[in-house]
């Protein structure tokens, strides 16, 4: 395994604090130790040396929520309403999807999000056989959860063929995790969200769950249950377990009373702003719900950066809530890696021990400097092009501001799916939004 050195890194910790003129040694994928700056050590010739004294070092990013496959159909439906969105272009365009469109989907997001430093992504999506081998392939970490539409025609099938997926799959790398899918509480409603948490149980996994995404969805549960999504949750005892929460934008108060340590919500602004989705409540009880962010799929949210998620997130708080004091920097930062916590990879922490998943910043550009704080700059002013390196497990997947992956390749391969996605057309989707 290479043995790398940061030296004289200035380090942005997880909780925003900042540590100058560190060395970072790296062996065998992890932090080895972290130490102070000794230009006149000698340095053993099987360790290669970066010299970070103008940079910034900090812990990667991590995609809490994504249907990463969906970067196939970035741009395919636009100007449209949300139910259109899904019903009359989306699913019926994923109907007709096949495995080797999902493969290539998954790579063309992968490269998108190394380049934005981001090096662990929580995927929800089917044909997850298609999934995994291009998460393996192109070398980055994932939390994979398969789909499962309760109310589908097949979906005893998909059911069990997500539980094989995990039994089979569970131990095959140590950069892939696994849960199951539930859609959402309307596509999965009780008893089979009971089943699916009771599967879940068994095989020792958390869920990935869309919930009260819309003002409609939760006006919908109540009419049907007289309980929010939330509480259905709680009763179906999928809150006992780790839970990735896909947006909650219209949780409600009541619902606080049900979230714990273990429920990790993942929020995706952009989408919301896009397809025009309210300004739900997750900005005025921030403070109260665990927290971090996703993108969603590149066809409602277009790019693959939990970054320009923060970022509206925080511009869109301080204008919603008409308070520009709130949703600051520091605080931002500390949820942008909250998303690592939800995740048990052991990453988020430049410290011994920690597996070395890491960005190492320019911030001596146009866009970025002057420089007054390294976090204030990232948060506000930074793009891709700022990072010239990302790390996973020590290994450069990003590596002097070129990605180590054949990114023609993959190009070449989108642009033949998107022309058969054009002649094959849509097709008949299995579940109503």
């Amino acid at each position: 395994m290479n043995k790398t050195l940061l030296r004289n890194a200035n380090i942005i910790n997880n909780d925003c604090s900042i540590d100058k003129n560190k060395d970072i040694y790296i062996e065998d994928g992890k932090i080895n130790k972290v130490i102070n700056s000794r230009n006149n050590a000698l340095i053993s010739d099987d360790y290669e040396l970066i010299d970070c004294s103008e940079y910034y070092v900090s812990p990667s990013f991590v995609n809490l929520h994504s249907h990463a496959a969906m970067n196939i159909f970035k741009g395919i439906a636009e100007d449209v309403t949300i139910d259109d969105w899904f019903n009359k272009e989306i699913f019926p365009y994923e109907s007709k999807l096949s495995e080797n469109d999902v493969y290539y989907g998954v790579k063309l997001a992968v490269i998108e999000m190394l380049d934005n430093g981001v090096t662990a992504f929580a995927d929800h999506y089917f044909c997850q056989d298609s999934v995994l081998q291009a998460v393996l392939d192109c070398k980055i970490r994932a939390d994979i959860a398969p789909t499962v539409f309760g109310l589908a025609p097949d979906y005893k099938d998909q059911l069990e063929s997500a539980k094989e997926f995990i039994i089979k799959n569970k131990n095959i790398s140590n950069r892939v995790k696994l849960r199951l899918g539930p859609h959402a509480p309307y596509t999965c409603p009780r008893p089979i969200l009971d089943e699916i948490v009771t599967v879940a149980k068994e095989l020792k996994v958390g869920i990935h769950i869309h919930v009260s995404e819309t003002k409609e969805q939760v006006e919908n549960s109540y009419k049907e249950s007289s309980k929010s999504p939330f509480k259905i949750l709680q009763e179906s005892g999928a809150l006992d377990i780790d839970a990735i929460i896909a947006h909650g934008l219209w949780v409600e108060d009541d619902d606080l009373q049900y979230l714990n340590d273990k429920t990790f919500f993942a929020f995706c602004p952009k989408t919301y702003m896009k397809l025009a989705m309210g300004k739900g409540n997750i900005y005025r009880l921030k403070d109260k719900i665990n927290y971090s962010f996703g993108t969603d799929g590149a066809a409602s949210s277009n790019t693959l950066s939990p970054l320009e998620q923060a970022r509206l997130f925080a511009l869109n708080g301080k204008l919603l809530e008409d308070n520009s004091e709130e949703f600051v920097i520091k605080e931002i930062w500390k949820h942008l890696m909250n998303a690592h916590n939800a995740l048990s990879f052991k990453t988020g922490k430049i410290e011994m021990g920690y597996d070395a998943d890491l960005i190492i910043w320019n911030l001596k550009k146009s866009n970025t400097y002057p420089v007054y704080n390294p976090v204030n700059s990232i948060i506000y002013s930074s793009n891709s092009s700022n990072i010239l390196y990302t790390m996973v497990e020590g290994e450069f997947l990003k590596y002097d501001g070129k990605l180590m992956i054949n990114e023609n390749e993959i190009f070449n391969k989108i642009s033949e799916i998107q022309k058969s996605i054009l002649e094959r057309g849509k097709g008949n989707k299995i579940v109503e939004y």
